[in-house]
């Protein structure tokens, strides 16, 4: 199984954090950069060749000359990873999954002077209007998907990506080639948890917005880190 974290695209937040951090919001879009970001990353997955595909697994084959072969496309619940998710799935012909354990960490919050307060997030009715085709959970209702009632501290945060791991490492044996459109400090805790190092907080990883990370799951258990935070597919001026 071939799997690839990808950071979503830049997001309001992601502009506002550095010059004013109390003006952010809950549940943040992304900015016009990040629409461009998500839309290079898009055609990255769907025409770049796969060398590693080539090279490694298909030494006979020329089938993987074109894109990443993608086959299933999970994507957080929060507005800027389906915002993400949209090319991309137009590009690969996917039905984006809405998996409700991938959000950043933190959940959906703002913080005042009276203390924290928490949001639900898009309803079951918004996100089939506004991002058609998605496939939804359960858990995704009327009434929204973030039910907390304070900002989710980090042991929750490292317990959700553990339980992530464990399901990847259930089915690794499987031809799949997953790509799950998430967020940073997410991404950060689940690449810890596939190499065992949860909990615990003595790695970070920095990821550009619309960052791809390969990990590969080899057929005899290990895994192999094809590459880090890579961004070829933005300009320049593109990368945040």
């Amino acid at each position: 199984m071939e799997l690839y974290l990808i950071r979503h695209g830049q997001s309001t937040n992601n502009v506002t954090m550095l010059r004013d951090p109390l003006h952010r919001e809950a549940d943040p879009p992304l900015t016009e950069l990040g629409q461009r970001q998500a839309e290079a990353l898009a055609g990255r997955l769907a025409h770049t060749w796969n060398v590693d595909n080539y090279l490694f697994q298909h030494p006979d084959s020329r089938e993987n000359l074109t894109g990443e072969g993608i086959t299933r496309l999970l994507v957080s619940p929060m507005k800027r990873a389906l915002q993400t998710a949209l090319p991309i799935s137009r590009e690969l012909g996917l039905h984006p999954e809405v998996h409700l354990d991938i959000f950043e960490h933190g959940g959906l919050y703002l913080e005042g002077e009276s203390g924290v307060t928490t949001y639900p997030g898009l309803t079951r009715a918004e996100m089939h209007a506004q991002f058609p085709g998605y496939q939804l959970p359960p858990g995704m209702t009327e009434s929204g998907w973030w039910h907390a009632t304070d900002r989710e501290d980090l042991a929750a945060c490292q317990g959700r990506a553990i339980r992530m791991a464990e399901h990847l490492k259930e089915i690794r044996f499987s031809a799949q080639r997953i790509a799950i459109v998430s967020h940073g400090m997410f991404l950060d805790h689940l690449f810890k948890a596939l190499l065992n190092l949860l909990p615990g907080d003595g790695l970070h990883l920095t990821l550009y917005n619309t960052s791809i990370t390969r990990i590969d799951f080899l057929p005899d258990g290990k895994l192999g880190l094809r590459y880090l935070n890579r961004f070829d597919h933005l300009a320049l001026e593109q990368v945040s």
